[in-house]
């Protein structure tokens, strides 16, 4: 077996664990926790295949992520099922990336405008879905509500079956499922002849070129590809919290970023593995007020920013490539002279 096939059944093992294991042993709010958690690696990890794969500095994924939450909840109300309205997420997201990116990919931006660009869409967009609050701003019959959002998003339900929705235990596994089946479907894009050009043009862009790829239309498909993704992040997290504006902002932009930069960009388990493990950790620092009062002053934005500064100091390239070059040491050790 392959070492790419061992990492696609390594990552199938640990979901299938914690898809079987996790709900039966946390309480109701840690399986709320754990559910939303495992929708945000999802976004974490589409930032790790757009910027660590393609070499597209996407500042704003949280754009795709947030118009996958309001198509979500539009789609869900509108439609009286929730799972049809995960695709529909998808499509909307992959859709919007496409018409962003060809403006982007073949009006010849270099990569630090895209990143800025995106950045700069997704704050629009949080400026407009902050000011939609009239009766007027209405997708479907469905009211955008304005900074309040959309909190009746009704939550996930089984296909073709609308009126049986999700428990928070079976949410947690669903979004366990989505995001293994976004690790695979990464990893095995990357593995294809269309993922190893789309990081030769990481790499090269001109040298690519001269050898012949069409570089962007390789950008704008793997940019697609990962808006497709966060669209289904956003799709799964209005399922098990709510809709709002805070979808579009800086603090999901400035979070997914530090997610990618602090589990190891260039690497699939990295981002994953940051989202879960900074997550857990804002969380943590949350808590901090029930162990001592002096402790509730604690910002988990300040934790935020001394984890990504920790992590660049200690581990330039990530947490995922420390443990993995800490693994191969271990193993040299046991193997012996």
């Amino acid at each position: 077996m392959s070492a790419a096939a061992r990492g696609r059944a390594a990552a199938l093992a640990v979901a299938a664990a914690a898809a079987a294991v996790l709900p039966e042993l946390l309480p109701l709010f840690a399986v709320i926790d754990a559910a939303t958690v495992a929708s945000l690696a999802i976004l974490a990890l589409s930032l790790g295949v757009v910027w660590g794969f393609g070499g597209i500095p996407c500042f704003g994924q949280t754009a795709f992520f947030g118009v996958g939450g309001y198509a979500y909840a539009v789609a869900a109300i509108a439609w009286g099922d929730a799972a049809a309205a995960v695709p529909a997420a998808v499509l909307a997201a992959a859709a919007f990336a496409a018409v962003l990116g060809y403006v982007m990919f073949y009006g010849r931006l270099g990569d630090l405008h895209a990143g800025i660009v995106t950045l700069t869409v997704t704050l629009i967009l949080f400026k407009l879905a902050n000011s939609a609050a009239g009766p007027e701003y209405a997708i479907a019959g469905v009211r955008l509500g304005g900074a309040n959002g959309i909190p009746a998003a009704p939550p996930l339900n089984p296909p073709f079956l609308p009126g049986a929705p999700l428990g928070p235990e079976a949410a947690l596994r669903v979004a366990v499922a989505a995001l293994a089946a976004c690790y695979l479907a990464s990893a095995r894009l990357l593995a294809s002849p269309f993922g190893r050009a789309a990081m030769a043009i990481r790499e090269n862009p001109l040298r690519a070129e001269l050898l012949g790829y069409d570089v962007r239309l390789r950008r704008l498909a793997i940019f697609v590809f990962a808006a497709g993704m966060a669209g289904l992040s956003g799709a799964l997290f209005a399922g098990v919290s709510f809709v709002s504006p805070a979808m579009f902002g800086l603090g999901y932009a400035a979070q997914s970023l530090v997610w990618a930069v602090a589990g190891g960009l260039g690497t699939l388990p990295g981002p994953i593995l940051g989202a879960v493990a900074v997550q857990y950790l804002m969380l943590a620092a949350g808590g901090l007020g029930a162990l001592h009062p002096a402790l509730s002053a604690v910002d988990s934005r300040a934790v935020l920013g001394a984890v990504l500064v920790a992590v660049v100091l200690a581990a330039p390239r990530g947490l995922w490539p420390l443990l993995a070059a800490l693994a191969a040491r271990l193993r040299r050790r046991r193997a012996g002279p």
